[in-house]
């Protein structure tokens, strides 16, 4: 008889992005394997700590990855809503004009970003903006279906590829509710995240996402699930993982 592994989920409850990046992390270096499977990650009041953002963009950059903020911009580009005056018909034209010198900046960026799939998904050649549905939905329909509330990221016709590895995407989709207390509610779906890479960079965009979604729906954002088939430690060794643990304890 076969004695079956403990495959209970990891769950992580935080009210600080730096803190649940941290338990992770710790988890990652100090247990056995380089793979949590399943990790539930729900999120509040999303506040962060500078210093344990600063020092891991610093070791990032080291490991010549991109940052925090690279990561953040490819699933909501806070930046240029900013430059856009918090106008969001401005900011889905300026990504869509500038979005083929986007593409070129990284071979990452080749099949797509997140956020051009959430706003220009590819419907039959016509492209779809997901994003503006759920907020024009939130905001006007009555009775609200909430099933309505979702967008996809993965498009089977583009990216069921037999390549070895396939960066793009990770992230397969988003979902939202209004909760009963009238707040907003944000879920989405990791098939595989790779966590030092791109975890931290990952959740702070899906938080930016769903601040952008309650700005313009005149919610407050409540909390965010994100929910990670499998996590896995990338592009660090254990050893180095314990040592990053480690110096940011010092410094949290």
């Amino acid at each position: 008889m076969i004695k079956e592994k403990n495959m209970s989920p990891t769950i992580i409850e935080n009210t600080n992005l730096s803190g649940a990046y941290m338990k992770v992390l710790g988890l990652l270096a100090n247990e056995k394997g380089n793979e949590i499977t399943p990790l539930i990650l729900s999120l509040t009041d999303f506040s962060e700590s500078e210093h344990i953002r600063d020092f891991l963009d610093d070791h990032l950059i080291k490991s010549k990855l991109d940052t925090v903020q690279t990561v953040s911009e490819t699933i909501f580009p806070h930046s240029l809503y900013k430059m856009c005056k918090y106008d969001r018909k401005r900011l889905y034209q300026e990504y869509q004009t500038n979005f083929r010198w986007i593409r070129r900046i990284k071979t990452a960026n080749r099949n797509g970003t997140y956020f051009y799939r959430l706003i220009a998904y590819n419907k039959g050649g016509q492209p779809l903006n997901q994003l503006e549905n759920i907020i024009h939905s939130i905001v006007n329909d009555t009775p609200l279906r909430r099933s309505k509330l979702q967008a996809s990221i993965f498009d089977a016709t583009v990216d069921h590829t037999n390549q070895p590895f396939q960066g793009f995407p990770c992230l397969q989709h988003v979902t939202f509710y209004k909760s009963e207390k009238g707040g907003l509610i944000m879920n989405s779906f990791y098939a595989v995240q790779y966590f030092y890479r791109r975890a931290y960079g990952n959740w702070h965009g899906l938080i930016k996402l769903g601040e952008f979604v309650a700005r313009e729906t005149g919610l407050e954002f409540e909390r965010l699930n994100c929910f990670i088939g499998v996590e896995k430690l990338d592009g660090i060794t254990k050893t180095e993982a314990k040592k990053l643990f480690e110096s940011m304890e010092i410094i949290s």
